[in-house]
């Protein structure tokens, strides 16, 4: 009888860390976006299986042929209670916590109830059995997504109907933005312009899913709203298409093709084709399309921009032979808006452009020349929906920085923090760089250039190449560079020694190392990049 107690209560200790340990690897799945594919995938590369708990059941199930039953199975509990709470919360303990969203709430519960019935058996067999149920767990979440699809995607299709309906009866004027890097910036910017002339609403921060768009229109789009700013991203071909689908642009902005999400994509006339959907969108309402002529470099942008001439604004730089290998490389028109220079001051950017032959000083108290061609970019949206040029310029005097998108931030001890923790592709870090270089130069030459970095994600085939370059870059620059999870980003490390002759390297397992080292050897006057912030996915591995 005691026995048939005891090991009841094992089972009820196995579904208290079967809980905790769903919530561990529900935290990834989350961030994963409930793809079942890359989450497996994610489990696979970085092993995140249990071996902890595994290894006691081992030695406990070794242990129950020579002690009692009532011995093991009291083991066996308390090893089910005491890993799961010393397990991580993440609802608590993370950089992005885990949100227990109502999808959450219907994923976990039958996964737990799964669990549940397929650990009943081992109440009656050896404690090794429970080694079969523990490392079931994150494979039964993924049947519990599985399970639920159809009920998710009806959710989601309710969910997604209604903002459609929503858009139809308040009809603002849509601009939906994409690219490689730099449409939540150029949202930022255009969404501050637009504030000016009328009620406007811009998606938050780098939401950009379909489910995050729904959730902005069900919650905060009502009736005074004007303009509707709308980042858009890609994640695979056809994502930019249902999109459009949810809400239909009237102008598009695409600012970039690049490597960000590359893996997802495979080449580069994929991710280009996969952006200029956003383009094929709006020209089948007749609506304009604003380009940076970046983008048109490959194939597939540059035919719809040649077919649908009148429909288009291209920014770009002026011709240059080390940019643009022939003249015929060089895409802008004379109805184009062309950059003409992009300099960093001490606290703004001064941009200078040709808008259809008619010269115009941009200034903005922002960091970084990339945001030049952002601010480019808005002034061409702001001018093709009317706004006059004189109002452009003033707005963009008064613009906040963008944040965690190269934010300068002076700080109480003396040092200054840019932070550019969003960042994650070649092209924005080798800005980054380029910033503090220019940042020091003119604020305090004497301080030291420091950068805190754990490299870029999603960069696919790409991943050594692009680190390579970029530690070379970082070498030639930085005084002290701590790289964090060194692992990841071996060729950066290898490029900063090439480049890096006699400077510090310091390598370090994560952020808050990273922040311990800092604290040891900042003095007044050093400027510290933080380039790009990885999600816990990347860095925050569960040792489980």
């Amino acid at each position: 009888m005691i026995e048939h107690i005891t090991t009841a209560f094992v089972l009820l200790a196995y579904l208290a860390f079967a809980s905790k340990r769903l919530l561990t690897y529900m935290h990834a799945f989350q961030q994963e976006e409930y793809d079942n594919g890359r989450f497996l995938a994610w489990i696979f590369r970085h092993k995140v299986f249990d071996t902890r708990m595994s290894l006691l059941l081992i030695i406990i199930g070794g242990a129950s042929l020579i002690v009692p039953p009532l011995a093991s199975n009291f083991a066996t509990f308390a090893a089910f209670l005491l890993i799961a709470y010393f397990e991580k919360d993440p609802r608590k303990e993370a950089k992005k916590k885990l949100a227990l969203t109502n999808r959450v709430k219907r994923t976990l519960t039958p996964a737990i109830i799964i669990l549940a019935l397929l650990a009943i058996p081992n109440i009656f067999l050896m404690p090794w059995s429970w080694i079969i149920s523990v490392q079931l767990i994150p494979f039964i979440l993924v049947l519990s997504n599985m399970l639920l699809s159809m009920t998710e995607k009806k959710i989601q299709n309710d969910f997604m109907q209604e903002a459609k309906n929503k858009i139809q009866d308040l009809n603002p004027k849509i601009i939906a933005i994409t690219g490689s890097f730099g449409k939540t910036s150029v949202k930022h910017i255009l969404g501050h312009i637009l504030r000016t002339q009328g009620a406007t609403l811009i998606t938050p921060g780098s939401v950009n899913t379909p489910m995050g768009i729904t959730r902005v229109i069900r919650e905060d789009l009502n009736e005074s709203h004007r303009y509707f700013v709308v980042e858009m991203g890609a994640y695979g071909p056809g994502s930019i298409a249902r999109l459009c689908a949810l809400t239909p642009p009237n102008m598009g902005i695409i600012t970039a093709i690049g490597h960000a999400h590359y893996e997802r994509f495979g080449t580069m006339e994929n991710v280009a084709q996969a952006k200029y959907e956003l383009a094929e969108d709006v020209l089948s309402r007749k609506g304009k399309v604003i380009v940076h002529e970046r983008t048109l470099r490959y194939d597939h942008p540059r035919h719809i921009r040649d077919t649908n001439s009148h429909f288009f604004t291209v920014c770009g730089e002026s011709f240059d032979p080390q940019i643009h290998k022939t003249k015929e490389e060089h895409y802008l028109t004379k109805d184009d808006l062309e950059i003409l220079d992009v300099e960093q001051l001490v606290d703004e950017l001064e941009v200078n452009i040709n808008w259809k032959e008619k010269f115009y000083s941009l200034r903005a108290p922002l960091f970084g020349l990339h945001h030049g061609h952002n601010i480019a970019l808005a002034f061409a949206t702001a001018i093709e929906l009317g706004i006059d040029p004189e109002f452009i310029k003033t707005a963009l005097k008064s613009i906040p920085q963008i944040p965690h998108r190269l934010e300068v931030k002076p700080q109480a001890d003396g040092t200054t923090i840019i932070d550019d923790a969003y960042n994650s592709n070649p092209t924005g870090f080798a800005m980054a760089l380029d910033l503090l270089n220019t940042l020091t130069e003119k604020q305090n030459k004497n301080g030291r250039k420091i950068l805190i970095t754990p490299g870029m994600v999603e960069l696919g085939g790409a991943h050594d190449k692009a680190h390579h370059t970029a530690g070379r870059h970082a070498g030639k620059i930085c005084d002290i560079t701590i790289v964090v999870n060194p692992d990841r980003i071996p060729t950066f490390i290898d490029g900063f020694y090439e480049t890096g002759t006699g400077k510090t390297l310091v390598e370090v397992k994560s952020f808050a190392d990273a922040a311990d080292r800092l604290s040891d050897f900042k003095r007044v006057g050093d400027i510290v990049l933080l380039e790009n912030d990885l999600p816990d996915i990347y860095e925050r591995i569960p040792k489980l």
